[in-house]
């Protein structure tokens, strides 16, 4: 029951990240139709281009070898083994052809489904195989019924082609009967042919559907609840209220590290209660005055308040606050544009630290 209400939790289209994730695991939709469907053509290539000329090579030999099978010695162990080394070698060479070409008609099926990928893990013992529970599900489950409908569709079609095939050769094997055996192999070969070929047309056809099930079958399986897709958007961007806890304390760091610069500032340009703006002007270290601190109401009261406490002048200007707030960047010295009425006020503030001092 549980895993009833799991799966119709499960209502969201997997993410590209539960599709990578899977797919690094070795879980990838695989069609078993395709690599048979891809034998199936490999035979009949090989048979088509390859074994016609084959088969005339292997029947002559064997021919010579009945016919003069008095001409052979067979006086002991090493003759007859000399002869089965013969033979072994000509039908060798008829199978080698068929044997590659299913060989790489399997891989090429499995390379062109999906990338190939070392997955370690998947060759480790797995001890859930062994359970009675889930295998009872893969056999009456849906992956079960398909694959038996899967079963009866080829044996079905399979049995059909073959009886027409056999029937409309019926006159043929027959006269094979009454004509020399060694045209025998050609006429099977012929007739293998092309039941082949109607296997394979009739192939196609599920081979289609089989792929279209698999992969759509495969995202079902991948499939999420909207508690997933939050947990794992969580993951990848982080806990948003860590995140914001984070910037807090960024904030706050960032701030305490402007207060401990407001004592070392020239002067303080401040719209009374509103904005503050610290400036620190040193000749031989740079060009223009630096701001070294600024801040927008409490945090403007807060820089005046240091100011004050450590004797740094504190000139009120509402446009020039407001301006040198909107333009300038901490740690930056001032665009240009303010270049002459802050030079001006600097002067100012010499000339009364000067006139106190006196």
């Amino acid at each position: 029951m549980a895993e009833d209400v799991d799966k119709d939790s499960k209502t969201e289209e997997p993410t590209e990240k539960k599709i990578q994730d899977a797919l690094e695991k070795g879980n990838t939709p695989v069609s078993r139709e395709v690599p048979v469907f891809a034998s199936f053509v490999a035979v009949l290539l090989i048979g088509s281009f390859i074994l016609t000329s084959s088969t005339v090579t292997l029947v002559s030999t064997l021919r010579q070898l009945l016919a003069n099978s008095g001409g052979y010695g067979l006086g002991n162990g090493a003759d007859a083994l000399l002869l089965s080394h013969a033979v072994s070698l000509e039908i060798g060479r008829f199978l080698a052809p068929i044997v590659l070409a299913l060989a790489g008609a399997g891989l090429a099926a499995s390379f062109l489904q999906n990338q190939p990928r070392l997955v370690p893990h998947r060759i480790k013992p797995d001890l859930s195989k062994l359970s009675l529970a889930q295998g009872w599900q893969r056999i009456f489950g849906v992956q079960g019924l398909v694959e038996f409908l899967k079963a009866l569709f080829k044996f079905t079609t399979v049995s059909t082609v073959a009886f027409y095939q056999f029937r409309g050769q019926q006159a043929g094997l027959i006269n094979v009967m009454f004509s020399d055996p060694s045209t025998l192999p050609e006429v099977i070969l012929q007739i293998s042919m092309k039941l082949v070929s109607g296997v394979c047309i009739v192939t196609i056809l599920l081979v289609s559907a089989d792929i279209l099930w698999s992969r759509s079958h495969w995202r079902a399986k991948l499939r999420m609840s909207k508690q997933e897709i939050k947990d794992e958007f969580k993951q990848m961007e982080g806990d948003p209220i860590v995140k914001a806890r984070q910037r807090s304390l960024a904030r706050d760091r960032a701030r305490n590290r402007m207060m401990s610069a407001v004592p070392q500032a020239t002067m303080v340009i401040a719209n009374p209660t509103h904005f503050a703006v610290a400036l620190r002007y040193d000749p031989d270290t740079a060009p223009a005055p630096i701001v070294v601190a600024k801040g927008q109401d409490l945090i403007a009261l807060k820089i005046r308040q240091i100011a004050e406490e450590n004797e740094i002048p504190v000139i009120e200007d509402r446009a020039l606050a407001r301006s040198l707030y909107a333009a300038t960047e901490l740690e930056q010295v001032i665009p240009p544009q303010f270049y002459r009425v802050v030079a001006e006020i600097i002067c100012y503030v010499y000339s009364r630290s000067k006139s106190v001092a006196v």
